[in-house]
């Protein structure tokens, strides 16, 4: 016998079937499960709450949902149902640890492009918490299930939880993802060509006649940083330059790992070019360019940099580095067309959006007069910078 609390309802936990049934479980059991009225059950599978106006809250329609999903209550009604009872809204979970609401934020321009093409589709937009304080989490069974209040949901992050996109994916929810995923089967997804972008700065510093490049970047799996580094090594390959586990520098910890006397060896090694990958908290490029200044060199005259991306917001005054630019803004409007697309029945599907190359100022041929340091504002020391540069 199921437990009852004081209010007479069934207390949450797994209710085992009935003796002698075979058929499909029914709503009652559903509410027995998740505590809650069978009328509110009801409410929560069919969408009348959201179409009347009187939302049930979050919390109770999780309840609900993973009570039906843990019984088995097929075909998932709560996904069904609510699609098919359109409500024009469409959700946008950041797995970061704050939602991106500064201008300054790298997913700020994302969020430019999907209120924008959002409007044009016709569809309101809901935004969801993720690992932000106060928020509800992300992590955990059935702790996307929220976003069901949506039509469709997009989701931004290096890191989404990939059993729970799995399952929305399973329940045929509509889903896309902003960035290439590391498992892409059944998932729609919309991500910036770093591969061919990356490979693209590696082969102007070749052109330059640079002869040894390394690339710098986080101990991190993500596949915006692996594609990354593909493309960097396509590069090298590409321009007949050395390949190999000397090419790339990773480290967990750069603001430790990456110092003035590693910056010189490599120097003296014959590397005369560095690449760093961007993140969202810019750690590769702050690294090398504070190893680079603590060495007292001078960019592009003794090194040339390059960045893989765009700069972070609060050193954008500085000199521009060689590198790309990533269309955030054109990335999050086809995140928006390719869910309305998933909402109306089609397929999933990836596309890849092409970067736009940025000559910058950091980078120029090997042994050209030294000019003007990286950051002008902390000039390297008064010291024989050639020699420096050899050591």
């Amino acid at each position: 016998m199921v437990a009852k609390e004081a209010t007479g309802r069934a207390k949450p936990g797994r209710a085992p079937a009935p003796p002698g049934r075979r058929g499909r479980p029914r709503q009652a059991e559903v509410a027995r499960l998740a505590g809650v009225s069978q009328a509110t059950v009801s409410l929560v599978l069919s969408g009348r709450d959201i179409a009347t106006g009187r939302p049930i809250s979050a919390e109770t329609r999780g309840k609900v949902l993973e009570a039906a999903r843990s019984l088995g209550y097929v075909p998932d009604p709560a996904a069904s149902r609510l699609a098919a009872a359109r409500n024009n809204l469409l959700g946008v979970f950041s797995f970061t640890a704050t939602f991106p609401t500064d201008v300054r934020h790298s997913y700020y321009p994302f969020l430019v492009g999907v209120e924008q093409e959002a409007a044009a589709q016709g569809y309101d937009l809901v935004l969801f918490t993720g690992s932000s304080s106060g928020g509800a989490g992300a992590s955990g069974a059935g702790a996307l299930n929220r976003v069901r209040l949506a039509d469709g949901c997009l989701f931004l992050g290096r890191h989404a939880p990939a059993d729970e996109l799995r399952r929305l994916v399973a329940d045929d929810f509509p889903v896309v993802h902003v960035g290439r995923p590391d498992d892409a089967e059944g998932l729609a997804w919309v991500g910036a060509d770093y591969v061919s972008a990356s490979r693209e700065v590696v082969t102007t510093l070749a052109g330059l006649g640079h002869r040894r490049v390394m690339l710098v970047r986080e101990d991190d799996e993500a596949p915006a940083s692996t594609d990354r580094e593909r493309g960097f090594l396509d590069g090298l390959s590409a321009s007949g330059l050395p390949v190999g586990p000397d090419a790339v520098f990773r480290s967990g910890d750069l603001r430790r790992d990456l110092t003035a006397g590693r910056v010189r060896a490599w120097l003296a090694e014959g590397v005369t070019a560095f690449v760093a990958e961007e993140t969202d908290t810019g750690t590769a490029w702050r690294a090398l360019r504070a190893a680079v200044d603590a060495a007292g060199l001078d960019c592009p005259g003794q090194v040339s940099l390059a960045l893989l991306g765009s700069p972070p917001a609060d050193l954008a005054d500085e000199p521009a580095p060689m590198g790309f630019d990533i269309p955030r803004p054109t990335l999050g409007a086809e995140a928006v067309r390719l869910l309305a697309a998933r909402v109306a029945g089609e397929p999933a599907r990836g596309t890849l959006v092409a970067c736009a190359f940025r000559p910058g100022t950091t980078a120029g041929p090997p042994g050209r007069p030294p000019g003007r340091p990286l950051n002008p504002r902390h000039p390297p020391p008064r010291t024989n910078r050639t020699t420096r540069g050899a050591a």
